[in-house]
């Protein structure tokens, strides 16, 4: 037995005798790791001061709009609204404008607005819930038009009452048209974007896409899902080996907008939450989409009280809310 015990203390000073920590270079190894470590965390904490006073300068000198001009802008749900303003405004700028939507008297009304302003427009009847539409659609756009550049993905629709009162029919409805339609969109456009590094993806999500809201808790999740999905591509796009720098995002988070969706508005405070004209959307979508930005809200100033309103506890902001009182009645 005395054997065995001098035998594994013979094994334990090997070990230890043979520990990176115990020798010079295994002590040199620790510095030089921590030496790396140090100059990571400062170079990181240069990057951070750099890139807040970039964003700050440019909240005070906001980047020069890019032209549009000769770019081949996919417009869904064109037919009305807000896809029938960015159309018009698109068009005035020189781009040519793919008119899509289910409804073909609407969207052609809009091409021939478009063509009224010397504007050039197009239009295509198509399901955007139906993928193998999608495909077909985005083919016959190629060889017709061109690749598109531009695309918006701008139709949407909004069942307004309590979750119990919703059948399963709309709730699934919903997902189609304000989800599933974006990936099939994205699917079908972004090779062609990534094989030339040039494109521009719009998505249109809502306020009700950063905070939940009542009688719109299906509308709430599609718009939630369009913000993750395009911050997930957004990452996909940066992280990717590949140089995809041309590739712009810019995620859309209006607030109630008169586009005949909202049935029953609710505001308590019309002079400071007024319900936002279709033309003033659009307006501000296509200048963000020429500036390059990744996110805007409509009104802007509703993106700084939503990012204050984050810092605070849960039941504050909900204080604010109550006091606000804004909202949607059931239809």
């Amino acid at each position: 037995m005395a054997t065995t015990e001098i035998q594994k203390n013979g094994s334990a000073q090997n070990i230890i005798k043979q520990a990176p920590w115990t020798d010079e270079q295994g002590i040199t190894m620790k510095v030089y790791q921590g030496v790396m470590m140090a100059l990571e965390i400062l170079v990181l904490i240069v990057k951070l001061y750099a890139t807040w006073f970039y964003c700050l300068y440019r909240f005070f000198v906001p980047p020069e709009p890019k032209s549009v001009n000769g770019e081949i802008v996919l417009i869904t749900g064109a037919g009305h609204g807000m896809g029938r303003e960015m159309a018009l405004r698109f068009g005035r700028l020189g781009s040519v404008i793919i008119c899509v939507d289910i409804n073909p008297k609407g969207n052609e009304e809009t091409a021939e607005m478009v063509k009224e302003n010397k504007g050039k427009a197009h239009t295509y009847k198509c399901d955007v819930t139906d993928r193998e539409a999608i495909n077909q659609l985005i083919e016959k756009v190629r060889k017709e038009v061109g690749e598109v550049t531009i695309l918006v993905n701008n139709a949407g629709i909004m069942p307004c009452k309590p979750l119990l009162q919703t059948n399963e029919k709309e709730i699934r409805l919903a997902f189609e048209v304000n989800v599933l339609s974006h990936l099939w969109l994205l699917q079908a456009v972004l090779p062609s974007m990534m094989e030339r590094n040039h494109g521009h993806i719009v998505a249109m999500s809502s306020m009700a896409g950063v905070l939940g809201l009542r009688n719109l808790v299906p509308y709430c999740g599609t718009k939630f899902a369009v913000r993750g999905m395009m911050e997930a591509l957004h990452e996909e796009l940066r992280e990717d080996p590949r140089d995809f720098s041309g590739i712009k995002l810019t995620c859309i988070f209006p607030y109630i907008v008169d586009t005949g969706l909202c049935k029953n508005p609710k505001i308590k405070f019309p002079s400071l939450m007024k319900i936002i004209s279709p033309q003033e959307a659009a307006d501000n979508i296509v200048d963000a989409v020429r500036r390059n930005y990744t996110e805007i809200t409509i009104p802007s100033s509703l993106f700084y009280i939503n990012q204050w309103c984050r810092l605070l506890p849960v039941s504050v902001p909900l204080q604010i809310k109550d006091f606000m009182d804004s909202g949607l009645e059931p239809q």
